[in-house]
């Protein structure tokens, strides 16, 4: 990234301030704008297939509407953590902490070895040392 979050957050507090709409970013409005704008990047998948959603930024078109949504919830989140004083990348990181233990990474067996797991399965079954039903 070319700037930092910091640096973001004081670009915006700056151009809202020179046209005097920082009365207007409240707490309430910036969660009200948030939710409009996260409506709007939403409203461009609305209709598209799971296949048509994963190849959206291959149009230039819809890419740059995409691309356009996202700057605008990113705006209007980071003025809402500007209001409140919320850091976030330290929310976002606390926040991924506790997610990684409340739901901690499932172990998948490789597929190789769960074949041989079947198939020593199948073999004690034949020798009588399977389970019963």
């Amino acid at each position: 990234m070319s700037e930092d979050l910091h640096a973001l957050q004081r670009r915006l507090a700056e151009f809202a301030a020179a046209r005097d709409w920082q009365q207007y970013h409240t707490p309430k409005n910036l969660a009200a704008a948030l939710s409009v704008e996260a409506a709007e990047l939403v409203e461009i998948f609305q209709w598209l297939t799971p296949e048509e959603s994963a190849t959206v930024m291959s149009d230039p078109r819809s890419a740059a509407r995409v691309e356009d949504e996202v700057a605008d919830v990113l705006a209007y989140l980071l003025q809402f953590c500007e209001a409140l004083g919320i850091d976030a990348l330290s929310a976002l990181a606390a926040k991924i902490e506790r997610n990684e233990t409340r739901f901690p990474a499932v172990r998948r067996a490789r597929p190789d070895r769960a074949d041989r797991t079947a198939e020593r399965d199948d073999r004690e079954e034949g020798e009588g040392r399977g389970r019963e039903g």
